[in-house]
């Protein structure tokens, strides 16, 4: 069955002709990848078409995966390419999404309206933070702080050094903690951190330091 087969199973099984192989490995990471799209672009009407785009692509072009890295990998680098793409094309000023936003609830319906609303308040501070970084920063502290990949993974994902991966984080989070430094006497009992909340029930691959 589709659903007990390796996502490396599935991808072969799609370039052979399967039909229902790609619908299951989008079902899978689905989530992980929208989550991806919509703080990369901070814009869930672009979040939307990047990552309709880059299934497409993945769709088509499954047959030049190679297994040398996980399918999950291969699949985030063809969204954030497809995310840098839409930027560029359009370079249009970025809205804020709430957090926790989903394709199929709506940019504008909470992931669990229970959130305490000085939770979802900074919540929102956080996103508001993290659309305003330069692109490369932002998109490097999605990759690494929210997603959970390591440095070496995020570099081969955006094909730089991990050492500019470790920079641009460094950078992105001190521009960060500056930005939200003021809410700490609004919120004195919050735990600020510069890792936004991750709409992420499957759990990311491990941290770097």
């Amino acid at each position: 069955m589709h659903s007990e087969a390796s996502d490396k199973d599935l991808m072969a099984a799609h370039v052979a002709g399967d039909s229902r192989a790609f619908e299951e490995l989008f079902r899978r990471h689905r989530d992980r990848l929208w989550a991806v799209a919509l703080r990369t672009t901070a814009d869930p009407e672009e979040a939307a078409d990047a990552l309709q785009d880059g299934m497409i692509s993945a769709f088509r072009g499954a047959a030049s995966y190679r297994g040398d890295a996980a399918v999950t990998t291969w699949l985030h680098r063809v969204v954030v390419n497809a995310c840098l793409d839409r930027m560029r094309r359009r370079r249009a000023r970025p809205t804020v999404a709430l957090p926790g936003t989903h394709p199929e609830h709506g940019p504008d319906t909470l992931a669990d309206p229970r959130d305490d609303m000085a939770t979802t308040e900074l919540a929102v501070e956080l996103s508001k933070a993290l659309a305003g970084l330069p692109t490369d920063q932002r998109l490097a502290i999605v990759l690494v702080d929210v997603e959970g990949y390591r440095v070496d993974e995020a570099a081969a994902l955006l094909g730089v050094p991990p050492g500019t991966i470790k920079s641009r984080c460094a950078r992105g989070r001190a521009k960060l903690a500056a930005t939200l430094a003021d809410l700490r006497p609004r919120n004195p009992s919050a735990d600020i951190s510069v890792t936004p909340p991750s709409h992420d029930p499957g759990g990311g691959g491990g941290s770097a330091s």
